[in-house]
């Protein structure tokens, strides 16, 4: 039955409604005086430069070609020069003293050279000396003087030259090795740009997020402000009582609770957008969705991939890929330590003083040019255990790659799943939300005809308030179940 109340809750149905609407549409045009709009593309390209993580992706990606780049040299020949200088405290001198040397006749008779020797003149036989030597007739003098050599100050120097020939195949597996690395770093950059990206979306979404929850906060708290208006002048007329009103203020309040929470929570979410972009943390960042929560997600979502093009589409697997072919490189690498190496090898020494013409001091060199031969020929099992170490690590990476393989096709199967489940739940929340608010104007318009109490039109604002807010999660939820789903799928671009 229409009760007198029934006038005066007519009378304030505008005012309710016109609170509500004034509310909605400030909470939309307000913006920042300082605040700059930022849409998502431009969120994650400020990131992609920003990035301390990738800016590290980045020198390693660089680090990676200057390595290869050194692996190359080693095809080529190498040259190096070293020279010093020494000082020697004394002179190099052959003799002690000086030298008597004996010297020869040449005999017609026996058409040869004969020392001259001193001979008995009555037995004509040499003579000898005490010490048992014979006694020449005459002898050459060789002061101490002439055999003295000046090395006090030497200088000397090499120019070298080493040509690898043959390495045990150490050379190519090492240009191999940096060629995969090279590719790994690119790889490595790719994964954490997607990883970046993701993060980047994820906070936009929720600045969002808060920012709809936000307007939702005011907009209801908007309701109950007009609704204790209403019920305040219904206890004046004596047609309410004052628990009803106490009922509509606990409301309130909480509502009030509710919205500074959720004023936090949005001012704490921009700066972590801020911070994710590269920016400084106090930068107002507005986005551009942040009026414009609507969305259509896709109906359909396959159930099943084609996991070898998934495959071929993730850098992080491409990355371990890439890894197992450096560990079989790698392996390589040792086994050329049992095999033979083989160098051609030239270079230029000089000197000063120098011996190659008498002892002259003065600067004067020559060159030699050779082939070194090095052949391993037993380590007790050092390099072979080394070997065999390597392959195993080989097959560890294989083993490795295949377990990746299979987490990723869990990953794809959960994504493709959630993704599923969050398009319902939208579908749901939407229906839900449309019943909520046929609720609430169900109720709206029994309190203003006297048969419905305050308490019921607070549960409906509630309800209202609820299935707008699981609206809202599940929308944000479509999104990044999306965006993961093409995160693991390698098709999220950057």
């Amino acid at each position: 039955m229409p009760s007198p109340s029934s006038n005066t809750a007519r009378h304030h149905c505008p005012r309710l409604m016109r609170g509500a609407l004034v509310s909605l549409l400030l909470a939309s045009s307000v913006v920042g005086a300082d605040a700059e709009s930022y849409s998502l593309e431009s969120c994650r390209k400020l990131a992609l430069q920003n990035n301390k993580e990738l800016m590290v992706r980045r020198q390693q990606q660089e680090k990676a070609a200057y390595q290869k780049k050194e692996a190359f040299a080693a095809y080529l020949p190498a040259i190096d020069f070293a020279g010093g200088y020494l000082y020697n405290q004394k002179e190099l001198s052959i003799f002690d003293s000086d030298q008597l040397l004996p010297v020869k006749s040449f005999n017609l008779q026996t058409q040869g050279y004969e020392f001259n020797l001193v001979k008995n003149p009555y037995t004509g036989e040499p003579i000898k000396s005490p010490s048992g030597q014979y006694v020449p007739e005459q002898v050459a003098l060789i002061p101490k003087e002439s055999m003295t050599y000046d090395i006090h100050n030497v200088f000397f120097g090499a120019v070298t030259l080493t040509q690898p020939i043959y390495m045990g195949g150490k050379i190519v597996a090492m240009n191999k090795i940096t060629g995969y690395a090279a590719e790994i770093a690119d790889k490595l950059y790719a994964s954490e740009a997607q990883n970046v990206i993701y993060a980047v979306d994820g906070a936009y979404w929720t600045v969002v997020s808060l920012k709809a929850k936000h307007k939702l906060a005011k907009s209801y708290v908007s309701l109950l402000d007009t609704l204790r208006h209403d019920v305040d002048l219904m206890v004046r007329q004596g047609v309410a009582t004052r628990s009803d009103l106490l009922s509509v203020d606990v409301r309130l309040n909480q509502a009030n609770v509710d919205l500074t929470k959720v004023e936090n929570g949005l001012s704490l979410s921009r700066m972590a957008l801020a911070q994710v972009c590269g920016l400084p943390v106090d930068s107002q960042m507005e986005v551009e969705d942040e009026d414009n929560l609507e969305i259509n997600p896709r109906e359909e979502i396959a159930r099943s991939y084609d996991m070898e093009t998934v495959y071929a589409s993730r850098p992080d697997l491409d990355a371990l890929a890439l890894a197992a072919k450096v560990a079989e490189q790698q392996a390589k690498v040792e086994l050329s330590a049992m095999l033979p190496n083989i160098a051609l090898i030239g270079g230029y020494s000089f000197s000063n003083p120098n011996m190659f013409d008498g002892f002259k001091k003065r600067f004067d060199g020559a060159f030699s040019v050779g082939v070194m031969v090095k052949i391993p020929i037993f380590h007790w099992g050092g390099n072979y255990y080394k070997y065999k170490a390597a392959r195993s690590n080989a097959v560890v990476s294989q083993l490795q790659l295949a377990n990746a393989r299979e987490m990723v096709d869990l990953q794809v199967s959960q994504a493709a799943f959630k993704a599923q489940e969050a398009i319902k739940t939208y579908n749901m929340t939407t229906t839900n939300l449309e019943k909520a608010q046929d609720n609430l104007r169900t109720a709206t318009l029994g309190f203003h005809e006297g048969v419905v109490t305050s308490t019921d039109v607070m549960t409906a604002q509630t309800a209202w308030l609820q299935a707008n807010s699981e609206k809202i999660d599940a929308a944000i939820d479509v999104q990044l179940c999306d965006v993961y789903l093409s995160k693991v799928l390698g098709r999220l671009k950057y």
